[in-house]
């Protein structure tokens, strides 16, 4: 068959949907993407800032036990700043940052990626005062919940929660190390001392997460309740790769070696990092930096099942929705969506430079082929969908405009600078009309397993954003960009 005629055939699915794959613009979309994380700004904002309708908030935040705990990011369409999903959320901005800076300079966006990722990471520096403490939160998300108001309003309490030695948090330690020693990778060309910074933070929490093991719930169930871990192992190694790429020092390898790969996973995700581990270390083989044997081959063996399901070529494939957008959980999809398209797309690359493919039980998958499958999920996300929908919020011409997000959903201050109260916020949330600020470049939770979206501020499991959705997408639009 000629190839123009192949390319037509590929182009019938998206064309038949209103909207053609030239039409998609994969560098705009990236663009986008970062400027949620600057809407998602807590602390004291910026001369840059671009989401102009934010003002500063939370500028108190650790006061009560004496930090500065003022910056980071806001979790999602709420007020709090947990700490563990915010940590993933980093190591996937780092992910991305470290595998396609070339891509993202290329689009003008890498000094973008670079202050999205340091407004995190300066804030797990500050929530990182002794080596044994790391502070794991910074308000109550039920009296948060209680209310809808504006950040820079907020009169809920900020309390302050850490874990510590008597009370231990290995997987939210190991994590946020994990976070700063990728973010060391991404910094080290543009700014060395930084970098040597984050390194010396990663190095000493992932110490204090191996030597005082515990889930984090159990010492701070405030954040429990909301961001339960199910474990710290994944954690572990996940962390100790990214150290390893950091410093090339055997003894995380050791620990790698040692440690538990996960077995097959069914997500990549704010609370399971093992794919992410074992992708890494599937880097380290196809380099022939460990050999493909015993535990290493393990880790390999494990993300390539992952993979396989995720690109449909596995025995047990992850369900798609009838419209072709791969289906993982009822909250949030989009996050497992985003976070399984970092690993495809980054994997795409390693599998290429080492002149490799995937094998599946359902028959060889080409680099090529993973990034054509990566493309079709972007692509049902940006508006090649059932619904003609653009989940990300400012793309396109038609997209949700009743986005779960308490910032958004009210008047700018800018704009109306009288304070507005706890409960009088719901005035706005029980408006039937769209959102007074543009949550640009937010992704929301998603449809449902039919395809199904509701626009409604009250449907928060479909309509509510999150810096974990939005993170990892960073990398894979650099990557088709």
């Amino acid at each position: 068959m000629a190839p123009k005629t192949l390319l037509l055939l590929a182009l019938i699915p998206f064309l038949l949907l209103g909207q053609s794959c030239a039409a998609i613009d994969h560098g705009l979309a990236l663009t986008k993407s970062l400027l949620f994380f600057e809407a998602q700004r807590s602390g004291k904002l910026p001369p840059g800032q671009r989401a102009t309708w934010r003002g500063d908030s939370a500028l108190n935040d650790g006061k009560d036990n004496g930090v500065d705990l003022s910056g980071g990011y806001f979790d999602a369409g709420d007020n709090v700043k947990f700490g563990f999903p915010m940590a993933y959320s980093l190591s996937a901005i780092a992910w991305g940052v470290v595998e396609f800076s070339s891509r993202l300079e290329a689009k003008k966006e890498l000094g973008n990626a670079l202050a999205a990722l340091r407004w995190g990471t300066d804030y797990l520096i500050h929530a990182h005062p002794e080596p044994d403490v790391l502070y794991v939160e910074v308000g109550d998300g039920n009296s948060d919940h209680e209310c809808w108001q504006r950040p820079e309003d907020m009169s809920t309490p900020r309390t302050s929660y850490k874990i510590d030695a008597s009370k231990p948090g290995s997987d939210v330690a190991a994590e946020s190390a994990a976070a700063l020693a990728a973010a060391s990778i991404a910094f080290k060309g543009s700014d060395p001392k930084y970098s040597g910074t984050l390194l010396t933070h990663a190095k000493q929490l992932f110490e204090f997460a191996r030597n005082h093991r515990g889930l984090y719930q159990n010492s701070v169930p405030q954040a429990g309740q909301f961001y339960s871990s199910s474990g710290d192992d994944d954690e572990i190694v996940w962390a100790a790769a990214w150290l390893h790429r950091a410093t090339g020092e055997q003894t995380y390898l050791d620990i790698l070696s040692s440690g538990n790969n996960g077995g097959v996973r069914s997500e990549f995700s704010w609370d399971d990092k093992s794919v992410g581990a074992q992708l890494l270390v599937t880097k380290l083989l196809l380099e022939g930096k460990v050999p493909n044997s015993g535990p290493w081959a393990a880790y390999k063996n494990n993300v390539d099942m992952f993979v396989c399901s995720v690109v449909q070529k596995g025995n047990s494939n992850v369900q798609k929705s009838p419209g072709g957008l791969l289906w993982f959980l009822p909250w949030a999809n989009l996050q497992y969506v985003t976070s399984s398209m970092l690993v495809v797309s980054t994997y795409a690359d390693y599998l290429s430079a080492a002149k490799a493919t995937l094998s599946c039980p359902q028959g060889s998958v080409s680099p090529q082929d993973l990034i054509s499958f990566a493309m079709s999920q972007v692509h049902y996300i940006l508006g090649a969908n059932p619904k003609a929908i653009s989940y990300m919020v400012g793309f396109g011409t038609n997209f949700p405009v009743q986005v779960h997000h308490r910032g958004a959903s009210i008047v700018s201050i800018k704009a109306d600078p009288k304070s507005i109260g706890c409960k009088e916020g719901f005035d706005w949330f029980n408006r039937n009309s769209p959102n007074p600020n543009v949550l640009e470049g937010a992704l929301v939770g998603g449809p449902d397993a039919n395809d199904a979206y509701t626009d409604s501020r009250s449907n928060y499991q479909q309509a509510e954003p999150a810096t974990a959705t939005n993170a990892p997408l960073i990398g894979v639009l650099a990557r088709l960009a």
